[in-house]
């Protein structure tokens, strides 16, 4: 599995605005405040320009709501422990695992190499399991936790 720049950008992005939330979880700050994209930017060490168009992405996918204006920002659609990793990086990237640019289970063989497609789905299957199961909220107590 390759994780791109934009599947760790928006990982980290998602993860910023969970902390943000704080206790109460919601995605909110402070029970009002929104985390706006610059600082997502500065604080993650991302390009803006490039996390717009990813904070766009989360957006449309269902995992940010965005709120405009100068009081604007950002907000996590769901809680932290309803969010999974792999929500993330399909919001971003699309299907987890890909053979030669298709969907695992798009690949067709034939002949000796019919096996394959079998090994690429449990690959698909083993993948998914780990980042499905993964929360934000997960990855922030890790965090929180670490010694």
């Amino acid at each position: 599995m390759y994780i791109s720049a934009r599947a760790d950008y928006a990982l980290r992005a998602m993860l910023a605005v969970a902390d943000a939330a704080g206790a109460s979880g919601d995605g909110v700050l402070g029970g009002g405040e929104l985390v706006k994209a610059a600082s997502l930017a500065e604080s993650q060490d991302i390009p803006l320009s490039f996390l717009q168009g990813i904070l766009l992405d989360l957006r449309r996918a269902g995992l940010l709501h965005s709120h405009r204006g100068t009081e604007g920002g950002y907000a996590l659609a769901r809680p932290p422990d309803e969010t999974s990793v792999g929500d993330v990086l399909r919001a971003v990237g699309g299907a987890l695992t890909s053979v030669r640019g298709l969907p695992v289970d798009r690949t067709g063989y034939h002949g000796v190499a019919t096996g394959l497609r079998d090994v690429w789905l449990a690959v698909d299957g083993a993948i998914a399991l780990v980042v499905d199961r993964t929360t934000l909220a997960d990855l922030l107590a890790d965090r929180t936790s670490a010694p």
